[in-house]
């Protein structure tokens, strides 16, 4: 009688968190070529030049100057200090505020009894400073009845547009994204007409998010996340000004909206053959987007078809869409498709 030999197979132990947490920082490799200051050219005279006129803003803000130097990194001049929360405004084209964020952070400021992160700030209009980073810690300050606010002020105003890039306290959604990248574009369209959309990729991010913002400022319920993956593929910064640039894009935002009220009669008619499914929505809009499987390779920045002939195409499928053509089976697989994608 043959016997079977059973292999055994080596168990792997499971890894200590923190090992693994060592494992994965080794091999995180510091660059070849060291950047920034020496610490000899860090310090900075308070009354430099550079910052003269800074510092007297300060005073004149009722605020305090605490310490000056220079970013290691770029050199830019910086000056930590305290200044009353009266004289500190978000950015004008900032997101807006959430009152429920707001009054938990307060909560939890108060709880540490500290104010622990200075707010980034530079030169707004007329006599006040702009925080384009702290809103909602600037709002909890507001509630715990601070007198002064620390804050760390950099002379280059152009900060005020790194939004994106500077906000952390609060995880901006799609919403909130596209809605700073608008105000932020027509704010720049009034200052510097003459700009294009390309000077000021680094701080839009994303094309998709200016159209997506037009939309969003007259429908904040639009449900842009189902757009969103069209957009990526066919949307591109325009090397137009930036006011002409706008004006071309209300158009996109224009048809991308009627685009969308073909859908919401595509999806009632798919509900009333009783279609339940929570993912109608993002079914009919794959179904009609031109450029699904279309494939974006790495670093390619070329849409995939022009951002016009995609919604014209788009269109077309929307008023021809088949009712008659969905069935259970297509929603499920858009269902698997959405939970691989949380």
């Amino acid at each position: 009688m043959a016997t079977r030999t059973a292999t055994r197979r080596k168990s792997k132990s499971p890894r200590n968190p923190s090992a693994r947490r060592v494992s994965a920082g080794r091999k995180l490799k510091p660059s070849a070529r060291a950047r920034g200051l020496e610490a000899a050219e860090i310090a900075l005279a308070a009354d430099h030049e550079e910052i003269r006129p800074l510092m007297s803003r300060i005073r004149q803000a009722g605020g305090v100057a605490i310490g000056t130097y220079r970013d290691p990194l770029g050199g830019r001049a910086l000056v930590l200090a305290t200044l009353p929360f009266r004289a500190i405004q978000p950015t004008p084209f900032q997101r807006d505020l959430s009152p429920t964020h707001t009054k938990r952070l307060s909560e939890k400021i108060d709880e540490a009894g500290a104010f622990l992160d200075p707010l980034i700030v530079v030169l707004g209009d007329a006599d006040n400073f702009w925080t384009p980073n702290g809103r909602h810690r600037l709002a909890a300050a507001k509630m715990l009845g601070l007198k002064q606010v620390s804050v760390l002020i950099s002379p280059d105003e152009t900060l005020a547009y790194r939004i994106l890039a500077l906000n952390t306290e609060k995880a901006h959604n799609l919403k909130d994204r596209s809605l700073e990248v608008i105000r932020m574009a027509r704010s720049l369209a009034r200052k510097q007409p003459g700009a294009k959309e390309t000077q000021f990729a680094d701080q839009f991010e994303s094309a998709e998010l200016l159209t997506l913002g037009i939309i969003y400022e007259k429908l904040p319920r639009f449900a842009g996340g189902a757009y969103s993956p069209l957009l990526r593929k066919v949307d591109r910064f325009s090397t137009r000004a930036l006011p002409a640039g706008l004006r071309e894009r209300e158009g996109y935002a224009a048809r991308l909206q009627a685009i969308d009220t073909e859908v919401k009669k595509i999806i009632a008619g798919l509900q009333a053959r009783g279609f339940k499914s929570p993912y109608l929505r993002n079914y009919v809009v794959a179904r009609i987007n031109p450029v699904r499987f279309k494939i974006q390779k790495r670093g390619e920045t070329a849409p995939a078809m022009p951002i016009g002939q995609a919604l014209t195409r788009m269109t077309a499928a929307a008023k021809g869409f088949k009712l008659e053509s969905v069935s259970n089976a297509d929603l499920a697989w858009v269902a698997v498709g959405a939970g691989s994608r949380d």
